[in-house]
């Protein structure tokens, strides 16, 4: 892509474990140079990106992967959870409530916007532990007062959930790590 690409079409990733001699399994790429695991901040997609030698990469930095990829990074792609390594595994979930917690209003606003997928299933039923009661008071509080505002509104406004934040994190984490789900409100399928 030409460097007149627009900010909307830019996307980061954050580096959740850096190895400098490549994978330790003994694989075909084990001493090929270094890699890093890192998972993308707007669609949760996992990456193995392939490092330059001298490259100046950290876990936790933020590096970018569209348009092109930040430099010190050769190449990258996509791979499944059970790719990562365990220390990116392990770093995972922390860098996922850091996420967000970073961007709290766009996960608010899935509260906000959630609709139905079908007549029996609704969007905020996919979350864990939001049955059809809590859905239910979650769908009135938002007709009757109005959007929510930020975690603590929704917690403060809908009696029975409780730090609906973690609840949208462990919804990220179940769509990055299971392959069979139907259903994505987060993370790419």
């Amino acid at each position: 892509m030409s460097d007149t690409s627009s900010a909307d079409d830019e996307e980061y990733a954050v580096v959740l474990d850096f190895l400098a001699h490549g994978r330790s399994d003994g694989g075909h790429d084990y001493g090929d140079g270094p890699l890093a695991y890192a998972v993308s901040t707007d669609r949760f997609t996992l990456y193995e990106l392939n490092l330059d030698p001298d490259a100046d990469i950290s876990i936790l930095d933020r590096v970018r992967i569209r348009p092109d990829f930040e430099d010190g990074i050769e190449r990258g792609r996509e791979v499944d959870y059970e790719d990562l390594s365990d220390g990116a595994r392990s770093e995972l979930d922390y860098v996922i409530e850091d996420v967000v917690d970073a961007n709290e209003q766009r996960f608010v606003d899935f509260y906000n916007d959630a609709q139905p997928i079908s007549l029996r299933l609704h969007q905020l039923n996919l979350l864990p532990g939001i049955g059809d009661k809590l859905r239910d008071n979650i769908l009135d509080e938002r007709k009757r007062h109005g959007p929510f505002e930020s975690f603590e509104d929704v917690e403060d406004r809908v009696d029975g959930l409780h730090n609906p934040e973690e609840v949208i994190v462990e919804r990220i984490l179940d769509e990055i790590q299971e392959d069979d789900l139907k259903y994505h409100n987060f993370a790419r399928s």
